[in-house]
Formats: structure tokens, sequence, C-alpha cells
């Protein structure tokens, strides 16, 4: 159904920066400036494409184990996108020895999240506008 590819964010960058903007500045009103970040490039970045190669969602792992970013397009959603991409930095994560993950889902996320594992921590917070939980999981 999708292909998920690991690459710096020199490769992704053509790629997952539109779909960030579309979803996270377009949907959802996060401010455009504070979408693609210093981080970037530290991270490495799976992009999901369909059978015809048009990239389809987005995620990152940072350096420190963190996985944030995720973002599927509209017409992919509930299709298992999200979850092949997850699972795809949750496998490189472990190959780079990390003990365990931790990410900032959007409370409409939650659940998500939760059925692969992860348990929230802490009180919810606002972060661009948007309520959050931090989550954890380990590896």
């Amino acid at each position: 159904m999708a292909r998920v590819e690991l690459m710096t964010w020199q490769l992704a960058q053509p790629l997952a920066a539109p779909l960030r903007f579309a979803i996270f500045v377009g949907e959802q009103n996060v401010p455009a400036g504070i979408e693609l970040d210093d981080q970037d490039a530290n991270c490495v970045h799976a992009v999901a494409f369909d059978v015809d190669g048009k990239a389809i969602g987005t995620g990152r792992l940072l350096p420190d184990g963190h996985i944030g970013r995720m973002a599927v397009v509209m017409d992919w959603r509930r299709r298992g996108i999200g979850a092949e991409i997850l699972q795809t930095l949750t496998e490189e994560a472990r190959q780079r020895g990390h003990a365990e993950i931790k990410l900032s889902a959007q409370l409409q996320a939650m659940e998500f999240y939760r059925a692969h594992g992860y348990v929230a921590e802490g009180k919810v917070y606002e972060e661009a506008g948007i309520l959050h939980q931090a989550m954890r999981k380990q590896l």
C-alpha cells in the first residue's frame, strides 16, 4: 500500500516540508515561522510514499530519541500510514540504541499512540495553540 523510507533532511526537505506546512500550518493553524526548526538537520526523517511515488506522510526521529512532526495527508489517514511511519522510526531508534522513545502527542492523537504502546506522563499542555500530552514508550 505504501512504502516508508528513512532519509536525511537534505533529501527529505522537498518532500516533507510541503506536507508539514499543508497539515500543521494549513489545517491546524500552527504559525508558519515555527514549523521548520534547527532540529530538522539533525534528525532522521521518515517519508511515506504511495504506489505512484507521491509523498503522503512524514515523521522525524531526533538524536535524543524523540519522535515528532508526524503527519499524514488527509486522504491517507486511518489507513495505516501513520503506523508504518511510527514503526519505521521506532525500529531506527532501537537500532540507534535508545532505551525509550518520547513524543509530544496532540490530544486528538493520544489513542493512536496508546495503541502503539505509549504511556502518558505529566500534565496536558499547550503548544502552538494545540493541546498536547507527553508520552513515552520503553524499547
